[in-house]
């Protein structure tokens, strides 16, 4: 009896090391709590580092970063901050979320009596004063919707995928909520498409529509990804372009960090008509033009790399933010 309780209790440490497996926030978490008791001089130390990387960059990697901080922050004009929010009253009040953590680790780098706005979640519209975000739309007067790089461990993931196009299967993949009435759409229209592997993870709504969770390496089996936007962008479109399969979505309407505004159709992904109604026939074509849904995908891939580069990363948020505290007047 004493041995079974063993054999149960060894079992159930197994069963949590796997579950905390799965779960990389735990680890993400422990690194946020680690940066935001960080001492300043750290912080001071990072920036003189990141400001000596700079310096010693080639001029074209310099225009490419300068050019992603004009992207992010366009703000033209000076302005003043009507807030009463600092770095400090939000390192002490604001909840310790994935948001957070993310902002924070780029906010460190500046005076705590700084004062800015900042909105967090899935945002689809244009604030009336300059503020820090994670999403905004594409092709209006951003001004004021200055993009941060947030909820980066849901949004950017990359993989290496060592299956080659042709080896994978001949159909579309695709798993997510379903509450927007375009993805209702779809899945109305292609649920039960011989072409498509499709499904819905939400369990509240068309219970016939509900299929198990995919692993994105599953997903990685499949030739065809369907990136379609949810409230605001598409949450596997990250990893779907660093991967050996074709993406496929319509024209997107919100961007964030990944700078979706700058993708070209038939350059970086395969353009779908807003009603879908051209996707068997996309699929149909890039099947049998194995060399233009490779170029596709090579050109994918290369617009994924600029993201890889953690001390670039962690230098272009520098500069978004020290370029919003000087257009605000405050440095």
């Amino acid at each position: 009896m004493q041995k079974i309780k063993w054999k149960k209790r060894l079992l159930s440490l197994l069963k949590l090391r796997i579950d905390l497996s799965k779960k990389p926030k735990i680890l993400y978490y422990l690194q946020g709590y680690a940066k935001l008791f960080a001492p300043s001089f750290w912080y001071r130390y990072k920036k003189e580092q990141l400001l000596s990387y700079y310096h010693c960059l080639d001029t074209p990697t310099k225009e490419q970063i300068d050019q992603r901080v004009i992207y992010y922050d366009q703000i033209q004009a000076p302005f003043a901050v009507d807030s009463t929010q600092t770095i400090q009253t939000f390192l002490q009040n604001e909840r310790h979320k994935t948001y957070f953590f993310d902002l924070m680790e780029s906010l460190r780098f500046f005076d705590k009596r700084l004062a800015f706005h900042y909105l967090f979640g899935d945002i689809t519209h244009i604030p009336p004063y300059p503020t820090l975000l994670k999403s905004r739309p594409i092709g209006v007067d951003n001004h004021n919707a200055v993009l941060m790089k947030l909820n980066r461990i849901r949004h950017f993931i990359f993989v290496n995928d060592t299956l080659p196009f042709e080896a994978k299967i001949d159909k579309l993949i695709w798993r997510g909520g379903v509450h927007m009435p375009h993805r209702i759409a779809f899945m109305e229209r292609f649920f039960d498409h011989p072409l498509c592997d499709i499904g819905q993870t939400n369990k509240d709504k068309t219970p016939h529509w509900i299929k198990n969770r995919m692993s994105i390496k599953e997903q990685l089996g499949y030739k065809f990804i369907l990136s379609i936007e949810g409230n605001d962008v598409a949450s596997n479109l990250k990893w779907a372009m660093s991967s050996n399969s074709l993406v496929l979505m319509t024209k997107p309407k919100f961007e964030t960090w990944f700078m979706e505004g700058k993708l070209i159709p038939s350059h970086h992904y395969v353009l779908l008509q807003e009603d879908y109604s051209d996707l068997e026939a996309k699929m149909h074509y890039y099947t049998h033009h194995t060399h233009e849904a490779k170029t596709i995908i090579t050109n994918a891939n290369a617009y994924v790399e600029q993201f890889k580069n953690k001390q670039q990363e962690e230098l272009i948020s520098y500069q978004v933010l020290q370029k919003y505290f000087e257009k605000s007047q405050q440095i």
